[in-house]
């Protein structure tokens, strides 16, 4: 019974060997007499001297595995939800402006109208001048006596009017104001409360409230018109 299963086994084994046989690759090592080196896969010629050595052929990659139907009709990821970004309005920067007195002081404020004067407007007219003895339209002082040289003296009673420059008419008018530009503002903003910390160590404590209000008041407007974007 032993005999029958070897029998029977041995084709299986020349197949193995056959596989592995086929699997293992021979190199051949020849030497001619001149000493040169050569390397084949089939025996040395005749006269060589010769070495074999058996080497494992080179095997091909296994083939990288395709993508399937459904993962490639896989849905995408769905979207992180974000919160919605956090909207700021600022109010439009305030403007100032410079005006100028008619004395040549300057001083700002932020309607742009200029302090508001009465100007007499001039023109000629008739002014009636005043007698020596107080009469007349215009009025007059007590007379002084003429020096003991002078001639005689004038006539007494009122005088014919002449030509002049009275005031005629009148008028409100403003000082010139022009507006300054964003720099400049925020530079005199920063001036006067600088100012204001200054003065405020000698300050009485009624005064003291009212810089500390004017402050906080500069403050929040170069918050608003002075930040860069």
């Amino acid at each position: 019974m032993r005999a029958l299963a070897a029998l029977a086994l041995l084709p299986l084994l020349l197949l193995v060997a056959t596989v592995a046989a086929a699997q293992d690759v021979v190199i051949y090592r020849c030497e001619d007499a001149q000493g040169r080196l050569t390397l084949r896969d089939s025996p040395c010629p005749p006269g060589e001297k010769q070495q074999a050595r058996s080497m494992q052929r080179p095997r091909d990659p296994a083939p990288l595995p395709t993508a399937t139907a459904s993962t490639a009709a896989a849905p995408p990821a769905p979207a992180v939800a974000h919160a919605p970004p956090a909207i700021v309005y600022r109010a439009p920067p305030r403007p100032m402006y410079e005006c100028e007195a008619p004395d040549g002081t300057r001083y700002t404020n932020e309607t742009g109208e200029g302090q508001a004067r009465w100007e007499s407007w001039f023109g000629y007219g008739y002014v009636w001048p005043r007698t020596p003895g107080g009469g007349g339209h215009g009025g007059g002082s007590v007379p002084r006596p003429p020096p003991a040289s002078a001639g005689p003296p004038p006539p007494s009673g009122p005088r014919p009017p002449v030509v002049g420059v009275v005031p005629i008419a009148g008028g409100w008018v403003r000082d010139e104001c022009h507006m300054l530009p964003q720099a400049e503002t925020c530079a005199r903003l920063s001036d006067r409360r600088y100012e204001i910390l200054r003065r405020y160590g000698n300050a009485m404590p009624s005064e003291r409230r009212t810089l500390d209000l004017e402050q906080r008041g500069i403050d929040a407007r170069m918050a608003n018109d002075c930040r860069t974007p």
